[in-house]
């Protein structure tokens, strides 16, 4: 029996990516046949919004909490860290390298409005996650009319 699955555009992208990712790193960069190298790369991450903030949760195993940099400048939020590869190993039955080593910078576009002190991070079971609070919606405000920079100017001139 067929099972109907929906199509989703973003889980095919996804998918093409890591093929695309797999692809080039087969060829280009020489990681196929179980070599991986110090090459770069970047974690899964997984992107919620609650009502009052959004999270960024990076898979971040084997990586020490404090190796990890977190760097906020202009709206742009970077985590970047180096995983190390404890041991050479050098047995003739060794086949494959699937876990990734070396380092890697992932930057993250934030919203308008986001300041330093309202990004918090938590690193716990090897999953690094950015708690930032959502920028309060600029108010509207209300102009007299008469009070503008016009009726200042005027007023300035009446005085001398």
């Amino acid at each position: 029996m067929a099972t109907l699955v929906r199509w989703d555009p973003v889980r095919e992208l996804a998918q093409w990516q890591n093929d695309v990712e797999r692809l080039m790193g087969t060829f280009l960069r020489g990681a196929g046949n179980g070599a991986n190298g110090d090459t770069r790369w970047a974690p899964p991450l997984d992107v919620w919004e609650t009502e009052d903030e959004l999270v960024y949760a990076f898979d971040l195993p084997g990586i020490p909490e404090e190796t990890i940099s977190i760097e906020f400048d202009d709206g742009t939020l970077t985590v970047s860290a180096e995983r190390q590869r404890e041991q050479e190993i050098q047995q003739d039955r060794f086949y494959r390298f699937e876990r990734r080593y070396g380092s890697f910078a992932r930057q993250i576009g934030l919203p308008q409005g986001v300041t330093e002190e309202s990004i918090r991070a938590d690193y716990k079971d090897g999953v690094l996650e950015l708690h930032v609070s959502k920028p309060k919606a600029p108010e509207p405000r209300k102009i007299q009319i008469g009070t503008g920079m016009k009726a200042t100017i005027e007023g300035t001139a009446a005085k001398k």
